[in-house]
């Protein structure tokens, strides 16, 4: 018993210091580089800054291109919720189609929701649908294209977790009168909030933290996210490298809020599904 618990605490510290090292020490990295002078950072050292100036960098950030890194994150705010409320909305009703419905389509839908996690998008051939329906470059169409890359996941994740979802429940709301909307939307749903809520947190941090999607199918200043606001400081001759370390300081913090206060519902939705679905 007493050798368990040693391996168990050995594990668990063992545990710990590999996360120190995968997650915190390139975290203290950005931040030492963010608090140090241009030329200071351009070494790219991991070392203690000669001179403070992280709140001066700051203000830079906030400041440059007229307030660019202000719009950016409107911009990435509008396509994280407008592209999670498409997933959840339409990833739950094909969850619990696929859940509740036997049909010879099953296996055959179950396939492409597979190959949507596995086939890579095709860049080209999108731009030029987007163009075809006139929403290229157009917010609307970066919604559109987000909600369709996590979609596959998010009804991956519903389609399991219907499995602990009894089935009693629907034969008793349809003898009380309930049609197949006000079943879904008034039994169904309020009962899917962990996985609603791991849905939506893991896809607002991937679609937050998109690059290319936004850079293929949203160029333009105007139409900026935060992660194409990298290209501000850094370029092809001249790079600001502690500008751009407290760019992506900025960046970083709103999906690590949220993983902080939302991790235990993350778990809660993605086990309660595994293990019963």
């Amino acid at each position: 018993m007493k050798r368990q618990r040693i391996r168990a605490w050995i594990v668990g510290v063992i545990a710990i210091l590999v996360s120190i090292i995968v997650f915190l020490v390139p975290f203290a990295f950005v931040v030492l580089q963010s608090a140090k002078t241009p030329d200071d950072a351009s070494s790219l050292a991991f070392s203690w800054p000669k001179e403070w100036q992280f709140f001066d960098n700051l203000v830079a950030v906030l400041q440059s291109n007229d307030g660019l890194i202000w719009r950016a994150f409107f911009n990435s705010a509008v396509l994280t919720v407008g592209s999670v409320i498409v997933m959840v909305i339409l990833s739950a009703m094909a969850g619990y189609v696929l859940a509740r419905k036997r049909s010879k389509w099953g296996p055959l839908v179950n396939f492409f929701v597979l190959a949507g996690l596995i086939v890579p998008p095709a860049v080209v051939p999108t731009i030029w649908v987007l163009q075809g329906v006139g929403l290229y470059k157009t917010m609307p169409g970066m919604i559109l294209i987000e909600a369709t890359f996590g979609l596959s996941f998010c009804i991956l994740m519903f389609r399991s977790f219907f499995g602990t979802v009894p089935r009693e429940l629907d034969e008793a709301a349809v003898l009380d009168g309930a049609g197949r909307v006000r079943l879904f939307f008034q039994v169904i749903l309020p009962l899917l909030r962990p996985v609603i809520v791991t849905v939506i947190v893991v896809q607002s941090v991937f679609v937050f933290n998109d690059f290319a999607g936004p850079l293929y199918f949203l160029p333009g200043s105007d139409n900026a996210t935060v992660q194409t606001t990298l290209y501000t400081f850094s370029g092809q001759n001249l790079s600001f490298y502690n500008l751009l370390f407290m760019d992506i300081l900025l960046i970083t913090i709103p999906p690590l809020v949220a993983y902080i206060f939302f991790n235990r519902q993350i778990i809660a939705g993605m086990t309660s599904g595994a293990v019963k679905g």
